[in-house]
């Protein structure tokens, strides 16, 4: 695993956008995870580790999550910003590679060999940033996975992540303070080994200079919850029914799969139903016993992503 990152234009100037970066860079299939509202990139850990020998694995941290730069300007907090670093990510980890003449034989004996592929995996709001891109004409996304999120997401569920973002103020004493705060507010990521725990634990906060720790997010993040007018969801007094993107989702033409929590608040039984009625051949893997969102850590999940991704 390798971390990078890269400068990002946003709204107000610049800003650090970060990255893990799992495999062969020469690799010609690159596959880009995207975590959810208050998560980061390290989510993504153990399934970027089972992926990369297939595959090159970038997972990003979403600006004011992670590594990444907080912004000054809350506002600015968008689905807008968040595609354009999305773009800028997709360029810069599928432009060809400079360097000696042996990593160019490499890098284009890659290419001879396999075709160029980009594929998207994104959890809850990684997941709608993914299907945003892949509804734009001429995108370069071969094949979607989207964990626990569709096109529809109820009020219901907006209110309780924008509740749960509001912690982000929160300070804790210990790292055993901060693991059980996480299994808390992630119980419904289902079962998780110790370990499992723990790393979440470890990359879900940060020491603090004056002692204690805080969690690895911008509060701000909040600031698009709270009904302000993204030009990617023209929310207004409508949002009180949720997010609705069936518009986009009629755009989305590559094969998509398409993972839930069988107990989810966020992506309901009737949404997927409908999801399969525009799309029937979208493909639909449900996991028992787990809500939002599935933490793509347990073998069975993993499996489910790896044999959607293996295919031509």
């Amino acid at each position: 695993m390798r971390h990078e990152s890269f400068p990002s234009l946003g709204p107000d100037g610049f800003h650090r956008v970060a990255y893990t970066d799992w495999g062969d860079p020469a690799n010609p299939h690159v596959v880009v995870c995207v975590h959810g509202l208050a998560r980061n990139s390290r989510d993504f850990d153990f399934l970027a580790g089972a992926l990369e020998p297939d595959c090159r694995v970038v997972c990003m941290d979403v600006v004011g999550r992670g590594a990444s730069d907080w912004l000054e300007n809350k506002s600015d907090y968008t689905f807008s910003t968040y595609q354009s670093d999305a773009a800028a990510l997709l360029a810069r980890v599928t432009a060809p590679r400079a360097g000696g003449w042996l990593e160019g034989l490499r890098s284009r004996m890659a290419r001879r060999d396999a075709e160029g592929r980009l594929d998207w995996i994104g959890t809850s709001m990684g997941g709608l940033i993914g299907l945003l891109l892949a509804a734009k004409p001429a995108s370069p996304i071969r094949r979607l996975v989207l964990n626990d999120v569709g096109p529809f997401i109820p009020w219901s569920a907006l209110f309780r992540m924008k509740g749960y973002v509001g912690r982000g103020m929160k300070r804790f004493e210990s790292e055993p303070e901060v693991e059980a705060y996480v299994r808390k507010v992630c119980a419904t990521f289902g079962p998780l080994t110790e370990a499992q725990w723990r790393h979440l634990a470890q990359h879900s906060a940060q020491p603090e200079e004056g002692g204690g720790y805080a969690l690895r997010y911008d509060p701000g993040i909040g600031q698009g919850l709270h009904g302000h007018v993204d030009p990617e969801f023209p929310l207004g007094p409508d949002i009180l029914r949720g997010i609705d993107l069936w518009s986009v989702w009629n755009k989305v033409e590559c094969p998509t799969l398409v993972l839930r929590g069988a107990e989810s608040d966020v992506l309901l039984a009737a949404t997927v139903e409908e999801m399969r009625r525009r799309k029937p051949g979208l493909e639909v893997v449900e996991f028992p016993g787990i809500g939002h969102a599935p933490a793509l850590m347990a073998e069975e999940q993993i499996a489910a992503v790896r044999a959607f991704l293996r295919r031509p």
